[in-house]
């Protein structure tokens, strides 16, 4: 990576999210000189384990905790400022230097209180097991063009009409929910008028910024939230996030030319995880997802909340390589089924008494689908000491080398366990 031939890189989730897209990029960023978020919100959470200690960020570019390296949140996030400036806190207070490190869009759309509102009282939203953050109501709001942007707060009037408009519209949905809260206009201009100073004296058009860096020779890496499966136009609609979540969104998400995306690096776990209701075709029974979750501390890290564990699913990820163009793999948490006797990877789904290999766009299609599996012999051994991939067990790699083959796109990273200095490279180009 970071070579003469891709001095830009996208890093994306290729399954459901939690992927540990956080980790690959805290690691990649060391490479890096700029790291931009092109999409979602507080919803996300990357978790990077340095030593003893892990930092958790939810907005901010995982190679904030890399000196030197600049990082920018696009025009493609719905920020939340409120909890933003926690984390900057927080990591100013466990000594990183953030001063002149971070930019924000001005173009950028910001989560409003009652956003966070509607969001709790919504039971759709607690139907799709959104985090109740305001992502959805925040995108919601920008596509309906009643949204508010870090740019509105150098206008104080044109704000407070934007604020009174996005009050009322909440209000009213509350009261279509049949709740009894309500938002108030006031109270969220008063909070605004707290945080706008320290929002404008990092917001610019990061758009422009990211472009003279690109000319100028620099290497960028883009990095987005959740995973491919809840792009809101590939994923299991209406189980998705609210924005485009694919490598595709990261140039609309940061205001760069398509063409200027050099490559595409696909993150998946060795298993395969999802949160909140949706489809998940190999889902584990109890006992084996309970076994799991607890192997691979698959807890959220916004939430806590539970994540549902199943085999690799490679007709989910050959569809992510695809919709994504992506030029390789990390696959992480190999070391999770070190002691798993017998590891299944599904290669194709009965859907109707047919077989097919290529993901289904309508869910319906997958409330009865049964997956096809092949089995591997589990390695039975820790990988955690690895340090090339020639260090691995035969049967951990036979198993790499057959997900590399069915979702025909080579593996350059491969993580045995939390620290920096446990993923594996591989030596293939191409992300």
């Amino acid at each position: 990576m970071f070579d003469t031939n891709i001095r830009t890189l996208v890093v994306v989730g290729a399954q459901w999210g939690d992927e540990g897209k956080g980790k690959l990029v805290d690691v990649l960023a060391e490479r890096a000189d700029w790291v931009v978020r092109y999409q979602g919100g507080a919803n996300a959470g990357h978790t990077v384990h340095i030593g003893d200690r892990s930092t958790v960020l939810h907005q901010i570019p995982s190679g904030i905790l890399h000196p030197g390296v600049r990082c920018a949140i696009g025009n493609g996030v719905v920020l939340d400022p409120e909890t933003m400036f926690v984390e900057v806190d927080e990591l100013v207070r466990d000594g990183v230097d953030v001063e002149g490190r971070l930019y924000l869009s001005d173009r950028a759309h910001l989560v409003m209180p009652y956003h966070k509102l509607v969001d709790k009282e919504s039971a759709a939203s607690k139907a799709i097991g959104t985090t109740g953050r305001g992502i959805g109501p925040a995108y919601e709001d920008k596509v309906a063009r009643r949204g508010i942007r870090v740019l509105d707060l150098r206008h104080p009037e044109r704000l407070r009409a934007l604020v009174q408009k996005g009050t009322a519209h909440a209000n009213q949905l509350l009261a279509g929910f049949g709740s009894t809260k309500r938002a108030d206009a006031e109270f969220t201009l008063t909070e605004l008028a707290k945080l706008a100073p320290r929002l404008l004296a990092i917001a610019e058009d990061v758009g422009l910024t990211v472009h003279r860096a690109q000319k100028s020779g620099a290497a960028v890496l883009l990095e987005g939230a959740q995973g491919s499966l809840l792009d809101v136009d590939h994923g299991t609609y209406p189980f998705v996030t609210s924005s485009s979540t694919t490598a595709g969104g990261a140039s609309i998400g940061v205001g760069i030319g398509p063409r200027s995306i050099d490559a595409a690096l696909g993150v998946v776990k060795a298993y395969t995880t999802r949160v909140g209701s949706g489809p998940l075709p190999t889902e584990y029974d109890d006992v084996m997802g309970e076994r799991m979750r607890t192997l691979g501390n698959e807890f959220g890290a916004t939430t806590g909340r539970p994540r549902r564990c199943g085999w690799f699913d490679a007709v989910v990820v050959r569809y992510a390589v695809r919709v994504n163009g992506l030029t390789s793999l990390a696959v992480t948490k190999l070391d999770v089924l070190d002691t798993i006797e017998k590891i299944g990877l599904c290669t194709g789904y009965e859907i109707g008494g047919e077989f097919v290999e290529e993901f289904p766009g309508d869910i319906a299609d997958l409330e009865g689908v049964i997956p096809r599996y092949e089995w591997f012999d589990g390695w039975m051994c820790s990988t955690a000491g690895a340090r090339q991939l020639s260090d691995l067990p035969a049967a951990a790699r036979a198993y790499l080398d057959r997900i590399e083959a069915l979702v025909e796109c080579p593996i350059k990273y491969v993580s045995v366990g939390t620290r920096r200095d446990q993923i594996l490279e591989t030596g293939i180009v191409g992300g």
